[in-house]
């Protein structure tokens, strides 16, 4: 028997990615850590997983705890620690805006608590770490699954905190890990369900906001790649890798082996909701410094933490990752095929409505 300590639930990755684990193992059990103040939302999900799932009842338990916390914050002497085979750890700070403080409290201090964790854990066979392909930091060129430092520096405190989080983990010693660097997570590839409206999808806000012809920034030569990838494959892939024993000791990018480029996601957005903008030039340097003036933020509707990533050039290969994938027969749909269903709910469902879906 099976028993996977999971972190993040009943955060959107985190409950689709319980909810596949359990559809893949009849067996498995799954302890999940939930703070107090989600335990309410974690009972929600809990309810529906057993609609499907009546199983899951007897298969899913909750523990309170915090992993910023000493213990991560549990009553130890409600687990049985040599019960637990292993742990998914997708708990994180995921905010391109995110103080450093703050990143080094949850994505730092909260992987060694995790790591600390598994090594009381002695019948453990995977810690497995959700990561992200943006680990790369300023590196520019070709990035691969088994590159790491390779003396990068980094755009933002959320790029530099999730580094040193997967240090941590590469660093431990004696423990059977796994890491995956997901790209820019967006929505079900068949649904188009998201959990909330950031990253490209800010693009999508303003432009649906704006009238036609209205003047719509291109930042930079627009041939820098925007690695998107489904939620769903994404989770699918964690869940594969997850049983696989080959996956031990490996990394894996979760992301598009032909992504789209910026130019080319911004037409493709304009022309999904009907729109045409009057494109003009704007150095990054010039669109940070209007990004910070709140009128200017009002209407263009993104950080300006994400103004570096419209001009950094950077490919991530997961040809090794796409080989394992293979013998699971998952594999990243391309961008254009989902976007008419990402585009669909997006229309379906305002901002407001997405605000009591935990990422």
């Amino acid at each position: 028997m099976s028993k996977l300590f999971i972190t993040g639930f009943p955060g959107f990755v985190g409950g689709r990615l319980v909810r596949e684990l359990f559809r893949r193992d009849e067996k498995l059990e799954i302890v999940a850590l939930v703070q107090q103040k989600f335990l309410h939302a974690a009972e929600t999900l809990r309810g529906k997983l057993c609609a499907e799932m009546p199983s899951v009842a007897s298969r899913m338990q909750f523990i309170f705890g915090d992993i910023t916390a000493n213990n991560l914050g549990m009553d130890m002497g409600t687990l049985d620690v040599e019960e637990i085979t292993g742990i998914f750890h997708l708990a994180a700070a995921y905010d391109l805006a995110v103080p450093r403080e703050k990143g080094m409290l949850i994505n730092v201090e909260g992987t060694r608590n995790i790591v600390d964790f598994a090594a009381k854990c002695k019948n453990l066979t995977r810690l497995d770490h959700v990561s992200t392909a943006y680990v790369s930091g300023t590196h520019e060129g070709v990035y691969s699954e088994k590159d790491f430092d390779l003396g990068q520096r980094f755009k933002n405190f959320y790029e530099e905190t999730k580094y040193m989080a997967e240090k941590i983990v590469r660093e431990s010693k004696g423990l059977p890990w796994s890491i995956y660097r997901p790209g820019i997570v967006v929505g079900d590839s068949s649904t188009g369900e998201t959990a909330k409206y950031d990253g490209p999808y800010y693009a999508l806000l303003t432009m649906n906001a704006l009238p036609n012809g209205f003047p719509f920034p291109r930042i930079g030569s627009g041939r820098a790649e925007v690695n998107l990838v489904p939620i769903d494959f994404a989770v699918n892939a964690m869940a594969a890798l997850h049983g696989d024993p080959a996956a031990t000791g490996k990394t894996f990018h979760l992301t598009d082996p032909s992504p789209m480029k910026v130019a080319e996601i911004q037409l493709l957005f304009a022309r999904a909701i009907g729109k045409h903008f009057l494109s003009y030039p704007l150095t990054p340097g010039l669109a940070k410094a209007a990004m910070k003036i709140k009128p200017v933020r009002s209407i263009y509707r993104m950080p300006y933490q994400l103004i570096d990533y419209f001009v950094h050039e950077v490919h991530y290969e997961s040809s090794e990752t796409a080989s394992i994938l293979m013998r699971h027969k998952i594999s990243c749909p391309k961008f254009t095929e989902y976007l008419p269903n990402l585009i669909k709910f997006f229309k379906a469902n305002s901002e407001e409505e997405l605000q009591g879906i935990l990422i």
